[in-house]
């Protein structure tokens, strides 16, 4: 997988070259041959095996004895691949035989809506899990097509450009979607391509920038952790031939504020709170909180590729500025789809959307299980996880959104300035109540909570200044979530 540095790099050489025609569509490649559409439940597990053995099962040599389970399972050629199903069993990845070489498709329905994740081309799910496609076993994934492409739908009705993530309380990812896309059944050329998988219609779920005050929900807890309740917040930080200003510092009659609560300064986004809250604290113990509570500064791997977070000081600046997510800061919505699963339920779960391994030739009968769901990374101190809880509290009850009776919502907002301009976030959970995040994903029937994580990357658009101001456009993805 790519490193923090390389995939900076990606993203930075894609802005450079940011109008890309081969989001157009272009002449069909191949016509499709006939293909099943989907599968029935599951009913039982007919060999079960850990995660360890399902990465030892992909990397054995072809050419060894099968077991016995894999001489029964109908396999595909090595060169055509096994298919790709969603967590309903709509088929979603196929190859077709064009005169003896093999091209891959992705269903017309969802081929727009997943194509920037998905595809070899944008070194998607095709590309991540190719050791068990090419022994010719079928995978589910645990994404929900349907609502997948309800949300890609609903980002290009209304020009989100950007992306959204949804995850399930335990890890399993049901939505990553990101706007613009392309249509892969028309590109000749199936090959993995710089500008599909890191441009403008590139995995913007997966891509780093900085992420603005949402990263403040670790600055709160961190903050509490060590002692820090309440500091002089005079709206505007003057220092050093530089300053640090509130968001609200030039429209707001009440600063100074002489004791600023952390509550106070975590629910209204005070810079200036968090800045000095570091400042004090030391980079040192900083960069220690963030990673044994956050699991923030080394790699996650997960089954679909590598988070890389990024976080370096240089000098105190960087240290102050750090804590409302600038600087040297860097992470992606993927990211913070598992760290708004932390701040709501305690724990960082390792995101996940390989659910199962299946036989090709009868792809309603299961012959591996998929990642471990709710993988514990890290966890936020019993003591520390209220105050948040609070907070989040605090801040959703400000956006006006509604959901459906037995949810509550949980938020914290974010406005970035990146290379590229101005960013927004929101990250939030949609809790059900009777939710206490410790059930696995069961794709028959779930009742649990959704991380629903926000980015807009086009905001002077839709006129934004501010996160905040973005609220209507979440509702509008929340509708296409909760209660489905």
């Amino acid at each position: 997988m790519r490193s923090k540095y390389f995939r900076m790099i990606c993203a930075v050489s894609a802005v450079m070259m940011f109008a890309f025609s081969g989001c157009e569509n272009v002449e069909n490649a191949a016509e499709s041959s006939s293909v099943p559409e989907s599968f029935s439940e599951p009913d039982t597990v007919t060999e079960e095996q850990t995660d360890q053995q399902i990465t030892d099962a992909a990397s054995e040599d072809t050419s060894e004895t099968s077991t016995e389970a894999e001489t029964e399972n109908t396999q595909a050629s090595p060169e055509s691949k096994g298919n790709i199903y969603d967590t309903d069993g709509r088929l979603l990845v196929y190859s077709t035989d064009n005169g003896g070489s093999y091209l891959r498709h992705v269903s017309d329905d969802y081929a727009v809506s997943l194509a920037n994740i998905i595809t070899t081309m944008s070194d998607g799910y095709d590309t991540a899990f190719d050791d068990i496609l090419r022994k010719g076993d079928s995978i589910v994934l645990t994404i929900d097509a349907e609502i997948q492409k309800a949300v890609y739908d609903y980002m290009e009705a209304n020009n989100i450009v950007g992306s959204v993530v949804v995850m399930r309380t335990d890890g399993s990812i049901m939505v990553q979607a990101s706007y613009p896309s392309y249509d892969p059944n028309a590109v000749k050329d199936q090959k993995y391509d710089e500008e599909l998988a890191w441009g403008k219609c590139g995995n913007k779920a997966f891509q780093n920038y900085e992420p603005g005050s949402c990263f403040k929900i670790m600055s709160e807890v961190i903050a509490d952790k060590h002692g820090i309740y309440s500091l002089y917040d005079d709206g505007e930080w003057v220092y050093d031939d530089t300053s640090i200003v509130n968001w609200d510092h030039d429209t707001n009659p009440g600063y100074p504020i002489p004791e600023r609560s952390l509550s106070s300064a975590f629910i209204n986004s005070s810079n200036i709170f968090f800045a000095k809250a570091f400042d004090q604290i030391g980079g040192d113990a900083v960069l220690e909180d963030l990673e044994s509570i956050f699991h923030f500064v080394s790699p996650i791997d997960c089954d679909f590729g590598e988070i890389n977070n990024n976080v370096e000081f240089y000098c105190e600046d960087d240290v102050r500025r750090t804590a409302f997510g600038q600087s040297y800061v860097l992470t992606c919505p993927l990211y913070l789809s598992a760290l708004g699963r932390e701040a709501v339920f305690g724990d960082m779960v390792r995101p996940y959307v390989l659910e199962s391994v299946v036989d090709t030739g009868s792809p309603d009968r299961i012959i591996a299980d998929g990642s471990l769901s709710n993988d514990v990374l890290a966890s936020i101190p019993s003591e520390y996880r209220q105050n948040l809880l609070d907070g989040m509290l605090g801040v959703a009850g400000g956006l006006g959104i509604y959901l459906p009776d037995g949810y509550t919502l949980y938020a914290k907002t974010g406005t970035a300035e990146t290379w590229l301009g101005d960013f927004l976030y929101i990250t939030g959970c949609a809790k059900n109540a009777n939710d206490s995040g410790s059930g696995a994903y069961d794709h028959k029937v779930y009742n649990g909570s959704y991380v629903v994580v926000m980015n807009v990357q086009n905001p002077e658009y839709h006129g934004f200044s501010f996160a905040s101001e973005s609220a209507r456009l979440y509702q509008g993805v929340l509708n296409c979530v909760v209660g489905n």
